[in-house]
């Protein structure tokens, strides 16, 4: 696939390197092309830089890699260009000091990125696990996603699994809220001092065909 990232940062590096070591050509786009050619030299041949335009137009995906008070600086400038495409979203919309979650109850982050890229199939995905989680491997991670359409779910899906992942198709983007209030509940515990995963009783698994 083609795959264009907007953003720079450690998310953004571990999941190119991770996609361009399955065979993909990845574009990184930020909002100083210098950066984003510097991080994708060091990438390999695979992985070119631009400006954000550069890495959202003509792609088969974009991972939106960028923190939640950026989001709309950088929806501004390439929103209306994303119109068709499968756009990513791996944001955490909380305040990471307590987990309190900053979009308005009844709302989610993903549903105010589809807004702010009109035409764009925004899946809720990647969220939860750090950068460093992200490397080739067989099924390390199950990652909760959502979405609108069964098709772009599946381009998502792909991705995931060529990154060490499980996808975990949980229904359509109006659930992202739940994604975002289970980062919120996770940041809380990791404030406080606990293990998040302490925190999560342990369930017997049950057969899909039960």
């Amino acid at each position: 696939m083609r795959i264009g990232i907007l953003g720079t940062g450690t998310l953004a590096r571990a999941l190119a390197d991770v996609w361009a070591q399955s065979g993909h050509d990845v574009m990184l786009g930020g909002r100083s092309p210098e950066k984003a050619a510097a991080l994708a030299a060091s990438l390999g041949a695979r992985v070119s830089g631009g400006d954000l335009l550069q890495a959202a137009k003509g792609r088969d995906a974009v991972l939106l890699a960028v923190p939640w008070d950026a989001v709309a600086d950088v929806l501004a400038t390439v929103g209306a260009g994303l119109a068709g495409q499968v756009l990513i979203d791996p944001v955490n919309p909380v305040r990471y000091s307590d987990g309190t979650v900053l979009v308005r109850d009844g709302h989610s982050a993903a549903q105010e990125i589809a807004r702010l890229a009109p035409g764009a199939h925004v899946v809720k995905a990647f969220t939860f696990f750090p950068a460093s989680q992200w490397h080739p491997g067989e099924g390390h991670v199950t990652v909760a996603m959502c979405g609108d359409n069964d098709q772009t779910m599946d381009v998502v899906g792909t991705l995931v699994r060529d990154a060490g992942g499980v996808p975990a198709n949980l229904g359509p983007l109006s659930r992202a809220r739940q994604l975002e209030e289970a980062a919120g509940l996770v940041f809380a515990l990791v404030a406080g001092g606990f293990d998040p995963r302490s925190a999560v009783p342990s369930v017997p698994q049950v057969s899909r065909g039960a």
